[in-house]
């Protein structure tokens, strides 16, 4: 039987039309589809737990319930340590916002006396950016409201996740012909790996960098250290942009807090040498190797999950990738988008296409050779 084959331009019009309705259908479903996705990594990662657990001799619902109870109490117990420091911030807040006022004062004057910006004209530009920012805060706030919601909804699904299990993997199994149950199979396998070995990386990297940044802003002196430290190691988990942000905030306490900009200096010196030993050493070494994702591919991702999904997206982000990182590379006519996306960087190459042209080469075209 002959196939059909269509024109490029009508292939392509579909597939852009496809991504465009993807593209709407998560945005619209996001308060759906961002519990879920946080259950289902969540529900990967409690697995090893829970079969351990039915190895004693327990039953599958009870050894699920016991792993929860054990998330939840640890889980707790970050929530309680980090509620108190900010209780303690929360105290001195009106000192900070005096001497952050009288700072903002001298920014503007100095601004005044070397731009020429009159202080109205400032204030009216700090006004109408707030203004403009309304509706952002308005939707980060209804954000944050269902994320509380989200948050009583997350045991259910986990628990349901874990409860239907070999129902949900029987389903993909079958849903494929049975000539591919082996390539489904690994695909299934080393997703599981690759979620399990990154998140569990990630992890043990977020406790080593908190410990680097909260022993570097207590030799500096910085106020709330460990908060600052804890909340910088949190965003270190969004690659290559929340480094920058957990650099700014320990930046910023400084600069209210103390005078001169020894402190702030020394702020950046210390965490720049944290992100190249966290780079460097605790990356390759702790976090899993099977995500094998490129800087170009990480930091585009990034940005695309937090245009979709807000901070959560960017959380979401490089789990999402690296799955289909082993879904192309274990189809045939996907393998090039594998390549695409992971971090081999080829020597050369595979086919030049050269421009015609005269015998004597322009200038233009000997720099560019050369």
């Amino acid at each position: 039987m002959q196939v059909k084959q269509y024109p490029f331009f009508i292939k392509s019009t579909v597939v852009l039309f496809g991504l465009i309705l993807l593209t709407y259908a998560l945005i619209n479903l996001r308060d759906i589809l961002v519990p879920i996705a946080f259950a289902t990594i969540i529900a990967i990662l409690l697995n090893p737990l829970v079969n351990r657990i039915r190895k004693a001799g327990i039953k599958h619902a009870l050894a699920i319930g016991i792993a929860m109870l054990l998330t939840i109490i640890v889980f707790s117990a970050l929530l309680y340590f980090l509620s108190s420091q900010i209780a303690g911030f929360g105290d001195n807040l009106p000192l900070l916002k005096s001497k952050f006022s009288g700072i903002l004062h001298d920014l503007q004057q100095w601004v005044q006396g070397k731009f020429g910006i009159a202080l109205t004209k400032q204030m009216q530009l700090v006004n109408d950016a707030l203004n403009s920012s309304k509706g952002m805060l308005g939707q980060t706030v209804g954000t944050a409201l269902g994320t509380l919601a989200v948050v009583f909804l997350l045991p259910v699904y986990v628990f349901l996740l874990l409860f239907y299990k070999t129902l949900i993997l029987n389903f993909l199994y079958e849903v494929f012909a049975e000539e591919n149950s082996k390539q489904v199979g690994e695909i299934l396998g080393q997703t599981k790996m690759a979620i399990q070995s990154y998140m569990v990386g990630l992890l043990l990297e977020a406790l080593i960098v908190a410990t680097l940044n909260s022993t570097a802003l207590l030799i500096l002196g910085v106020d709330y250290a460990i908060l600052l430290g804890v909340i910088g190691a949190i965003l270190n988990m969004i690659p290559y942009l929340g480094g920058i942000i957990a650099i700014a905030l320990p930046v910023l306490m400084a600069t209210v807090t103390k005078d001169g900009y020894s402190t702030q200096l020394g702020i950046i010196i210390a965490y720049a040498i944290i992100q190249f030993i966290d780079n460097n050493i605790l990356v390759p070494r702790i976090v899993s190797s099977k995500v094998q994702i490129n800087a170009l591919v990480s930091i585009l991702v990034v940005l695309l999950g937090g245009a979709l999904w807000g901070v959560a997206g960017m959380f979401l982000s490089i789990p999402a990738i690296a799955i289909l990182k082993i879904v192309f590379d274990r189809v045939e006519d996907l393998k090039p988008w594998g390549k695409l996306l992971g971090d081999e960087v080829p020597t050369r190459h595979r086919g030049e296409f050269k421009w015609p042209r005269m015998k004597k080469p322009s200038v233009a075209e000997k720099i560019v050779e050369h």
